[in-house]
């Protein structure tokens, strides 16, 4: 049997004659740029949250570097952020010219440690930006309670977590705002690269309106030093029928999930664990083994595909050489980095599927 580990193809057989005509309707319009298909997802979308505004931009990286620009984060200002995550949120507070400040994780969840926020905080930090890795939510409320008593910004990574909740309330509403991403690959995925932000702040859903389209609001009329980071038509109006199905298709991911935990308990493997309160959406369902390179070998040869999210932890990337990190910095994301193995995950798995992969990994 053959396992991809994500297979994208299937979302055009499901969803084929909403797509189709989703791209008939753009074509027919000839509008391509903030036109109607965008203002209709923003709703659309913000709805989906429960947040007052959302706004479309190209992709989840600008999402969180416009809204960073926004607040006036720059140089000489630290953001607190995960010291395991993808590169990406790290990436964001260094274009914004801040710097960015590591803190570990909790084993259990994967999530940033609120306890030790409050170690990491010095009089030149401005904002925290918690990720929902993996598809569950960071624990919110101990992390507002911070930046609340600190004066913080809270910037929410919602890029793995579409549709997640805490307490009841969706991702992305949690905090002073969210980012999100719809590459293909995530929950809500566009057919290339998208993002938004989400946010009940009127004031700074209106500065990022401007940002997103070189600084205007009215045409050739600039108010600010702006980007061409837009949301297109066709995206759009691409990504409106995924949403109408996201709920249910994250119910899949969850089935899929307990199916995982359940056949996969006591095989040696280190499994997640779901945070109280928290709902996650599976984006990705991440084990961890100390012998993850050969484990993921033998899973290959046995035609499953596996990915690891990530090798190599940020402050270890060449990238990032300029803040000085050393091995032993960050022993907890260290660790995690190099043990984790992400499983098959996706709405068009099937159980017989499944079965094989924990077949293949109880026998290993």
């Amino acid at each position: 049997m053959k396992v991809p580990f994500l297979s994208l193809e299937h979302v055009y057989e499901e969803l084929g004659a909403q797509l189709d005509e989703a791209f008939r309707r753009v074509m027919k319009k000839g509008w391509f740029v903030l036109g109607e298909e965008c203002e209709a997802f923003e709703r659309e979308f913000a709805t989906y949250c429960g947040v007052g505004h959302c706004v479309g931009v190209a992709n989840g990286l600008e999402a969180m570097v416009l809204v960073l620009r926004a607040w006036g984060i720059g140089a000489g200002d630290e953001v607190i952020v995960p010291s395991n995550t993808y590169i990406a949120t790290w990436l964001a507070v260094s274009q914004a010219g801040a710097r960015p400040v590591p803190v570990e994780p909790m084993e259990g969840t994967y999530n940033i440690d609120p306890q030790r926020i409050r170690d990491a905080i010095t009089p030149r930090t401005r904002a925290i930006l918690p990720v929902h890795l993996y598809g569950q939510p960071a624990e919110m409320a101990a992390i507002n309670a911070i930046a609340t008593g600190h004066g913080l910004l809270v910037l929410e990574d919602c890029a793995q977590a579409h549709g997640a909740r805490y307490q009841g309330k969706r991702v992305g509403s949690l905090g002073d705002a969210g980012a999100y991403s719809f590459y293909p690959g995530k929950n809500l995925g566009a057919f290339g690269d998208a993002g938004c932000v989400t946010t009940n702040d009127a004031t700074l859903a209106a500065r990022l309106r401007a940002l997103r389209n070189y600084g205007s609001t009215v045409k050739y009329h600039n108010e600010v030093k702006g980007y061409n980071s837009r949301l297109d038509e066709l995206q759009a109006a691409l990504l409106r029928p995924r949403l109408a199905v996201l709920d249910e298709w994250n119910v899949r991911r969850a089935k899929i999930a307990a199916h995982y935990l359940e056949g996969l308990d006591g095989a040696g493997l280190v499994l997640p664990k779901v945070a109280a309160g928290a709902e996650p959406v599976w984006h990705v369902f991440v084990v961890r083994s100390g012998e993850r390179d050969a484990l993921q070998k033998r899973l290959g040869e046995a035609g499953i595909g596996t990915i690891i999210h990530y090798p190599i932890a940020p402050h270890l990337q060449p990238a990032y050489s300029d803040l000085g990190g050393v091995k032993g910095d960050y022993p907890i994301s260290e660790s995690i980095h190099e043990t984790v193995l992400s499983l098959p995950m996706g709405p068009h798995l099937d159980a017989a599927q499944v079965d094989y992969v924990i077949e293949k990994l109880r026998s290993t």
